[in-house]
Protein backbone atom coordinates (compact mmCIF):
# COMPACT_ATOMS: atom_id res chain seq x y z
CA UNK A 1 0.00 0.00 0.00
CA UNK A 2 1.50 3.38 -0.68
CA UNK A 3 2.52 5.74 1.80
CA UNK A 4 -0.70 8.23 1.26
CA UNK A 5 -2.91 5.42 0.92
CA UNK A 6 -1.69 4.29 3.94
CA UNK A 7 -2.14 7.46 5.76
CA UNK A 8 -5.37 8.29 4.51
CA UNK A 9 -6.95 5.03 6.33
CA UNK A 10 -5.67 6.74 9.51
CA UNK A 11 -6.80 10.09 8.98
CA UNK A 12 -10.63 9.58 10.31
CA UNK A 13 -8.85 8.24 13.89
CA UNK A 14 -6.25 10.79 13.91
CA UNK A 15 -9.08 13.98 13.37
CA UNK A 16 -11.02 12.15 16.09
CA UNK A 17 -8.11 12.19 18.18
CA UNK A 18 -6.89 15.87 17.76
CA UNK A 19 -10.84 16.95 17.82
CA UNK A 20 -11.56 15.87 21.27
CA UNK A 21 -8.06 17.12 22.29
CA UNK A 22 -8.22 20.36 21.51
CA UNK A 23 -12.36 20.83 21.08
CA UNK A 24 -12.07 22.24 17.26
CA UNK A 25 -12.89 20.38 14.44
CA UNK A 26 -11.54 22.72 12.11
CA UNK A 27 -7.93 23.28 13.63
CA UNK A 28 -7.90 19.12 14.18
CA UNK A 29 -8.15 18.94 10.06
CA UNK A 30 -5.57 21.35 10.42
CA UNK A 31 -3.29 19.42 12.47
CA UNK A 32 -3.55 15.98 10.98
CA UNK A 33 -2.54 18.06 7.57
CA UNK A 34 0.09 19.07 9.39
CA UNK A 35 0.92 15.18 10.45
CA UNK A 36 1.02 14.57 6.90
CA UNK A 37 3.51 17.12 5.67
CA UNK A 38 5.91 15.73 8.01
CA UNK A 39 5.07 12.48 7.21
CA UNK A 40 6.33 13.67 3.51
CA UNK A 41 8.75 15.12 4.61
CA UNK A 42 10.97 12.42 6.69
CA UNK A 43 13.30 9.89 5.99
CA UNK A 44 13.24 8.39 9.40
CA UNK A 45 12.67 4.57 9.74
CA UNK A 46 9.12 4.13 10.87
CA UNK A 47 8.36 0.70 12.31
CA UNK A 48 4.73 1.45 13.45
CA UNK A 49 3.01 4.10 11.15
CA UNK A 50 -0.23 4.39 13.11
CA UNK A 51 1.86 4.86 16.67
CA UNK A 52 4.11 7.20 14.36
CA UNK A 53 0.87 8.90 13.38
CA UNK A 54 -0.74 9.33 16.96
CA UNK A 55 2.55 10.68 18.58
CA UNK A 56 3.03 13.65 16.00
CA UNK A 57 -0.77 14.76 15.97
CA UNK A 58 -0.67 14.68 19.59
CA UNK A 59 2.42 16.59 20.12
CA UNK A 60 1.18 18.98 17.54
CA UNK A 61 -1.95 19.42 19.68
CA UNK A 62 -0.02 19.81 22.41
CA UNK A 63 2.31 22.66 20.44
CA UNK A 64 -1.31 24.53 19.74
CA UNK A 65 -2.62 24.01 23.41
CA UNK A 66 -0.01 25.68 24.73
CA UNK A 67 -0.16 28.83 22.20
CA UNK A 68 -3.67 29.50 23.88
CA UNK A 69 -4.17 31.40 27.01
CA UNK A 70 -1.96 29.82 29.76
CA UNK A 71 -4.28 28.32 32.42
CA UNK A 72 -3.58 28.27 36.27
CA UNK A 73 -0.78 25.80 37.46
CA UNK A 74 -3.03 25.04 40.76
CA UNK A 75 -1.91 22.26 43.03
CA UNK A 76 -3.85 19.69 44.40
CA UNK A 77 -3.62 16.62 46.56
CA UNK A 78 -4.18 13.56 44.34
CA UNK A 79 -4.64 10.38 46.16
CA UNK A 80 -3.13 7.45 43.83
CA UNK A 81 -6.14 5.31 43.54
CA UNK A 82 -7.39 3.11 40.82
CA UNK A 83 -10.57 4.81 39.32
CA UNK A 84 -14.06 3.89 39.66
CA UNK A 85 -14.68 2.32 36.53
CA UNK A 86 -18.60 4.21 35.99
CA UNK A 87 -16.29 7.19 36.52
CA UNK A 88 -13.96 6.16 33.48
CA UNK A 89 -17.05 6.32 31.36
CA UNK A 90 -18.52 9.59 32.83
CA UNK A 91 -15.11 11.28 32.04
CA UNK A 92 -14.95 9.65 28.95
CA UNK A 93 -18.44 11.04 27.82
CA UNK A 94 -17.47 14.35 29.90
CA UNK A 95 -14.33 15.24 27.97
CA UNK A 96 -15.99 14.05 24.51
CA UNK A 97 -18.94 16.54 25.01
CA UNK A 98 -19.40 18.60 27.22
CA UNK A 99 -17.31 20.82 30.35
CA UNK A 100 -15.28 22.27 27.50
CA UNK A 101 -14.94 25.41 30.01
CA UNK A 102 -13.96 23.32 33.03
CA UNK A 103 -11.43 21.63 30.36
CA UNK A 104 -9.94 24.59 29.53
CA UNK A 105 -8.37 24.86 33.10
CA UNK A 106 -6.52 22.22 32.73
CA UNK A 107 -2.72 22.43 31.27
CA UNK A 108 -1.98 20.78 27.99
CA UNK A 109 -0.13 18.22 29.50
CA UNK A 110 -3.06 17.05 31.81
CA UNK A 111 -5.80 17.43 28.93
CA UNK A 112 -3.38 15.36 26.79
CA UNK A 113 -3.23 12.89 29.70
CA UNK A 114 -6.64 12.47 30.21
CA UNK A 115 -7.81 12.20 26.92
CA UNK A 116 -5.69 9.81 25.67
CA UNK A 117 -6.30 7.70 28.64
CA UNK A 118 -9.78 7.84 29.48
CA UNK A 119 -11.55 8.84 26.11
CA UNK A 120 -8.66 6.18 24.00
CA UNK A 121 -7.62 4.19 26.11
CA UNK A 122 -4.03 4.72 25.62
CA UNK A 123 -1.48 2.69 28.44
CA UNK A 124 0.69 5.38 30.50
CA UNK A 125 3.77 4.39 29.06
CA UNK A 126 2.31 5.19 25.34
CA UNK A 127 1.65 8.72 26.75
CA UNK A 128 4.82 9.10 28.75
CA UNK A 129 6.43 9.15 24.79
CA UNK A 130 4.55 11.72 23.63
CA UNK A 131 4.65 14.04 26.41
CA UNK A 132 8.48 13.32 27.03
CA UNK A 133 8.17 11.98 30.46
CA UNK A 134 7.50 8.89 32.65
CA UNK A 135 5.02 6.49 32.78
CA UNK A 136 4.43 7.55 36.80
CA UNK A 137 4.72 11.15 35.71
CA UNK A 138 1.70 10.89 33.20
CA UNK A 139 -0.42 8.75 35.22
CA UNK A 140 -0.18 11.93 37.23
CA UNK A 141 -0.66 14.39 35.20
CA UNK A 142 -4.41 12.01 34.57
CA UNK A 143 -4.97 12.00 38.24
CA UNK A 144 -4.57 15.82 38.38
CA UNK A 145 -6.76 16.27 35.31
CA UNK A 146 -9.41 13.92 36.78
CA UNK A 147 -9.21 15.53 40.06
CA UNK A 148 -9.98 19.14 38.45
CA UNK A 149 -12.88 17.90 36.14
CA UNK A 150 -14.67 16.15 39.10
CA UNK A 151 -14.59 19.94 40.45
CA UNK A 152 -18.13 21.69 40.86
CA UNK A 153 -17.09 25.03 38.93
CA UNK A 154 -19.95 27.47 39.45
CA UNK A 155 -20.86 29.44 36.02
CA UNK A 156 -20.65 32.62 38.26
CA UNK A 157 -16.88 31.91 39.17
CA UNK A 158 -15.92 31.34 35.49
CA UNK A 159 -13.29 34.02 34.29
CA UNK A 160 -14.68 35.91 30.98
CA UNK A 161 -11.57 34.74 29.08
CA UNK A 162 -12.79 31.46 29.45
CA UNK A 163 -16.69 32.22 28.56
CA UNK A 164 -15.33 34.26 25.47
CA UNK A 165 -12.83 31.36 24.77
CA UNK A 166 -15.59 28.62 25.44
CA UNK A 167 -18.12 30.69 22.88
CA UNK A 168 -15.00 31.61 20.41
CA UNK A 169 -14.22 27.31 20.49
CA UNK A 170 -17.89 26.38 19.57
CA UNK A 171 -18.45 28.64 17.28
CA UNK A 172 -15.68 27.62 15.30
CA UNK A 173 -16.57 23.83 15.90
CA UNK A 174 -20.19 24.35 14.93
CA UNK A 175 -21.42 22.98 18.18
CA UNK A 176 -24.87 24.79 18.34
CA UNK A 177 -26.14 23.53 21.50
CA UNK A 178 -22.92 24.81 23.38
CA UNK A 179 -23.57 28.12 21.44
CA UNK A 180 -26.72 28.40 23.39
CA UNK A 181 -25.84 27.39 26.63
CA UNK A 182 -23.73 30.44 26.93
CA UNK A 183 -25.80 33.35 25.19
CA UNK A 184 -28.49 34.98 27.19
CA UNK A 185 -32.10 34.77 26.47
CA UNK A 186 -31.83 38.55 25.37
CA UNK A 187 -28.31 38.60 24.26
CA UNK A 188 -27.96 40.87 20.81
CA UNK A 189 -24.82 41.75 18.51
CA UNK A 190 -24.19 45.46 16.74
CA UNK A 191 -21.66 46.82 15.15
CA UNK A 192 -19.78 50.88 14.69
CA UNK A 193 -19.82 51.88 11.70
CA UNK A 194 -16.55 50.54 10.32
CA UNK A 195 -17.43 47.02 11.98
CA UNK A 196 -20.79 47.45 9.13
CA UNK A 197 -18.86 49.33 6.07
CA UNK A 198 -16.19 45.84 6.59
CA UNK A 199 -19.07 43.68 5.69
CA UNK A 200 -20.37 42.67 9.28
CA UNK A 201 -24.41 42.64 10.09
CA UNK A 202 -25.45 45.71 12.43
CA UNK A 203 -28.00 43.87 14.30
CA UNK A 204 -28.53 40.64 15.62
CA UNK A 205 -31.30 39.80 17.96
CA UNK A 206 -32.54 36.76 19.80
CA UNK A 207 -30.23 33.42 21.20
CA UNK A 208 -31.18 31.51 18.78
CA UNK A 209 -30.43 34.00 15.80
CA UNK A 210 -26.84 35.40 17.36
CA UNK A 211 -26.20 31.34 17.40
CA UNK A 212 -27.27 30.17 14.24
CA UNK A 213 -24.93 33.39 12.87
CA UNK A 214 -21.74 32.13 14.54
CA UNK A 215 -22.29 28.67 14.29
CA UNK A 216 -19.48 27.10 11.80
CA UNK A 217 -18.24 30.24 11.87
CA UNK A 218 -15.10 32.55 13.23
CA UNK A 219 -12.41 30.12 11.49
CA UNK A 220 -10.00 33.44 11.19
CA UNK A 221 -10.84 35.28 14.72
CA UNK A 222 -8.28 35.00 17.55
CA UNK A 223 -7.65 35.61 21.28
CA UNK A 224 -6.81 38.91 22.20
CA UNK A 225 -7.25 42.26 25.02
CA UNK A 226 -8.66 45.40 24.18
CA UNK A 227 -7.71 47.39 27.19
CA UNK A 228 -8.16 44.75 30.13
CA UNK A 229 -10.92 43.09 28.16
CA UNK A 230 -11.03 39.13 26.92
CA UNK A 231 -12.19 39.48 23.41
CA UNK A 232 -11.74 38.08 19.86
CA UNK A 233 -10.94 39.54 16.50
CA UNK A 234 -10.91 38.67 13.12
CA UNK A 235 -7.53 39.05 11.53
CA UNK A 236 -6.52 39.45 7.88
CA UNK A 237 -2.66 39.50 7.16
CA UNK A 238 -1.28 39.79 10.73
CA UNK A 239 -3.72 42.57 11.21
CA UNK A 240 -6.41 42.85 13.77
CA UNK A 241 -9.76 44.07 11.10
CA UNK A 242 -12.45 43.31 13.58
CA UNK A 243 -13.35 42.92 17.35
CA UNK A 244 -15.76 40.74 18.81
CA UNK A 245 -16.36 42.54 22.02
CA UNK A 246 -18.10 40.91 24.47
CA UNK A 247 -20.36 41.66 27.25
CA UNK A 248 -20.24 38.67 29.84
CA UNK A 249 -22.45 38.60 32.59
CA UNK A 250 -22.09 35.60 35.05
CA UNK A 251 -20.85 33.29 32.58
CA UNK A 252 -22.94 34.35 30.05
CA UNK A 253 -22.64 36.31 26.92
CA UNK A 254 -25.16 38.62 26.82
CA UNK A 255 -23.87 41.08 23.93
CA UNK A 256 -21.58 41.28 21.38
CA UNK A 257 -20.43 44.28 19.31
CA UNK A 258 -18.56 44.22 16.30
CA UNK A 259 -16.20 46.73 15.93
CA UNK A 260 -13.66 48.24 13.56
CA UNK A 261 -12.90 51.64 13.90
CA UNK A 262 -8.97 52.47 14.04
CA UNK A 263 -9.10 53.59 18.12
CA UNK A 264 -10.30 51.02 18.84
CA UNK A 265 -8.34 48.28 16.82
CA UNK A 266 -5.04 50.23 17.96
CA UNK A 267 -5.95 48.85 21.53
CA UNK A 268 -6.52 45.34 20.34
CA UNK A 269 -3.49 42.68 21.36
CA UNK A 270 -3.09 39.05 20.82
CA UNK A 271 -3.09 36.74 24.19
CA UNK A 272 -1.08 34.24 22.77
CA UNK A 273 1.11 32.20 25.44
CA UNK A 274 4.52 30.63 24.83
CA UNK A 275 4.61 27.91 21.85
CA UNK A 276 5.83 24.77 22.94
CA UNK A 277 8.19 22.43 21.30
CA UNK A 278 6.59 19.27 18.76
Amino acid sequence: MALADEFEAERPRLVGLAARVLADRAEAEDVVQQAWLRLDRTDADIESLPAWLTTVTTRLCLDRLRSRTPVPEDDLDVEETAPDPADEVALAETVGVALQVVLDRLTPGERVALVLHDSFGFEFGTIAAVLDTTPAAARKLASRARAKVRQPVPEDRLADWEVVDAFMAAARGGDLDRLLALLAPDVGVDADDAAVAAGTPARIEGRRAVAGFFDGSAHAALAVLVGDRPAAAYYHRGRAMVLFDFTVVDGIVHRITFRAAPDVLAQVTRRDGAVGRA
